[in-house]
């Protein structure tokens, strides 16, 4: 038994645990102070480039499920929102793989890191754009569910990029980029 302990002991990677532990803090964090869209969705998507790049794909799809949670119970989504955090979660994790992708498989790291950002906030907008529309306009009245899509529009574009150049300055400091 003490021999098995000691073997999880040695596979255990203290450090990742560590970094995930403070980025999971952080994205767990931000929509409890910033409730303002244009702060909490850059330094979120910022938080989960980062992930990608220190912690890998895993850590970051796992931190991808963590903003959309606490944005509703935080108050930075209102509750008629509830039924599109499974939409926000799935747009975050195909934001960060299209940024693993592109990263991966383009010749030059940093044109592939941007490839991914740009590609990667295009489909992450146009995904949420039109689940938010579809999903609004099935449960809300016209008026309402137009005002609760242009939330999740092209802002979502926007703070998107922002955070991938909030990340990839992080990134580039901690030279991991």
């Amino acid at each position: 038994m003490a021999y098995v302990k000691e073997e999880a002991m040695v596979k255990t990677n203290t450090v990742a645990i560590s970094q995930f532990l403070a980025l999971a803090g952080i994205a767990t964090a931000v929509p409890f102070f910033f409730h303002i869209q244009w702060a909490t969705g850059p330094m979120v998507n910022a938080i989960l480039i980062i992930a990608l790049f220190i912690l890998g794909i895993r850590a970051a799809f796992l931190l991808c499920l963590i903003p959309s949670l606490m944005a509703l119970a935080g108050g930075l989504l209102p509750p008629v929102m509830a039924p599109i955090v499974p939409f926000i979660m799935i747009s975050n994790v195909l934001f960060v793989f299209t940024i693993d992708y592109f990263y991966r498989n383009h010749k030059n790291a940093i044109q592939g890191f941007w490839m991914g950002v740009v590609i990667g906030s295009t489909l992450k907008y146009l995904f949420l754009y039109f689940n938010t529309s579809l999903m609004m306009n099935l449960i809300l009245k016209k008026e309402i569910a137009d005002k609760v899509a242009s939330i999740m529009s092209w802002s979502q574009f926007a703070t998107a990029l922002a955070g991938g150049f909030i990340a990839f300055g992080i990134l580039k400091w901690l030279k991991r980029i």
